[in-house]
């Protein structure tokens, strides 16, 4: 039987990393399991997009040779992350009359219906933009709300309202042409916050309600889910080396000092603890507020008992769990990253990766085993903004994404 394989490629602002997974079959259950691992430093890249393709280009070329050696093997076709700004989100319904005489739910009904969906998407949101991930919130079959999967079912008249994950046209053509430039085929890409989620919240934090907060180099990310469901994302500009700099400006040290402080507690006893903590709170109470005004765009600030989940290599800030609490009036944790199923054995360190800078490229990995597999396949769904060259991008993602999660 042939090797099942899988590469994630995570390009991110500071670094690229590649993950190579296997996928194997334990007692029934897939488990997956790394083989292979490389990481480079990022070149070429601005806030998340691609500002010189040459560099960036050689820069996942590295990453994946790293990968290569470790694993024993060559990479030839990847899952690519898309993260950074011009990343977003629109919520459209659609609904379509269903077609057989039995009034059986078919497949072809289920896309007629996510077109409709995505055709009612207003030309002022879409001008410029690609859909690269579709999700779907809710399912009304007769005008009643269904819970679950909907193919199979009977009714008249099928209705979906879905998330349509977006990114400028331009950002996106340039990040394929860069990842093929390296010699990788794209086989999909997915919203780096989406990926990120398949690995960091659980099943409970995604049916009560939770945020996920991805604080990167220069970006930051978050997406919310309420009943199983992702409901929103959003991209700000801002990152964790605005902290660095705030640092390196109130204490009059170098960027790569400053950074050293933010992260080590024994470097930070060599500067004034209350000028540094002031530096520090200033910035977060900037990321949080934001947070919060996205909630409350949304309905749903002060309304999520799962909390929000900090996650990036932001998280690492010192007092971040504490002011995201204040700031937010939510429960607060740093994101723990899992990297295949939760141990029966009742071990929780079982699959837990320390590193959460690599859940991004885990993340794709989940999502490629769960692409290959035909009972929990992802859909393909195409729309006229989604055509690329011939070639469509995006795909319906259903509720596989916590599958791995206890």
């Amino acid at each position: 039987m042939a090797r099942q394989i899988v590469v994630g490629i995570d390009i991110g602002t500071s670094q690229i990393k590649v993950v190579i997974a296997e996928r194997l079959v334990e007692h029934g259950h897939t488990v997956p399991k790394i083989i292979g691992t490389g990481s480079n430093e990022s070149r070429g890249l601005f806030r998340g997009y691609i500002a010189s393709p040459t560099e960036a280009a050689r820069s996942i070329e590295i990453a994946v040779e790293r990968a290569e050696k470790m694993a024993g093997i060559k990479v030839r076709r990847a899952y690519v992350s898309f993260g950074g700004i011009g990343l977003g989100s629109v919520i459209a319904s659609g609904s379509v009359i269903i077609s057989r005489a039995d009034l059986e739910i078919t497949e072809r009904d289920i896309s007629l219906a996510f077109e409709a969906a995505e055709a009612a998407i207003p030309h002022a949101t879409s001008i410029n933009k690609r859909i690269i991930n579709t999700v779907p919130i809710e399912y009304k079959i007769d005008g009643k709300t269904v819970w679950g999967q909907v193919l199979g079912l009977k009714a008249q008249k099928l209705e979906v309202r879905a998330l349509f994950i977006t990114c400028l046209e331009n950002h996106l053509t340039d990040l394929i042409s860069t990842v093929e430039k390296a010699g990788i085929e794209v086989i999909d890409v997915v919203a780096s916050p989406v990926a990120l989620s398949c690995v960091t919240l659980s099943k409970k934090q995604k049916r009560v309600g939770s945020i996920l907060a991805d604080i990167g180099a220069e970006t930051l990310s978050i997406v919310v889910f309420e009943n199983n469901n992702l409901i929103s994302l959003e991209v700000f500009p801002i990152g964790a080396s605005d902290i660095t700099n705030d640092i390196a400006l109130g204490l009059k040290i170098s960027p790569e000092e400053a950074e050293k402080v933010k992260l080590d507690s024994g470097r930070r006893m060599a500067y004034p603890r209350k000028k540094l903590e002031e530096i520090v709170r200033a910035r977060l109470d900037d990321y949080f507020e934001l947070i919060e005004t996205h909630l409350k765009s949304i309905g749903r600030n002060a309304l999520l008992p799962g909390g929000i989940i900090i996650a990036g290599g932001g998280a690492a800030t010192f007092d971040i769990k504490n002011i995201a609490e204040s700031s937010l009036k939510l429960p607060s944790q740093v994101a723990e990253v899992y990297f295949g199923p939760p141990a029966r054995t009742g071990n929780t360190t079982e699959g837990k990766i320390k590193d959460r800078t690599w859940a991004v490229a885990c993340g794709l990995s989940i999502v490629g085993f769960n692409m290959d597999d035909e009972q929990r396949s992802l859909g393909i769904r195409n729309g006229s903004l989604i055509t690329e060259g011939g070639r469509r991008w995006g795909r319906v993602i259903s509720r596989w994404i916590s599958q791995f999660l206890p």
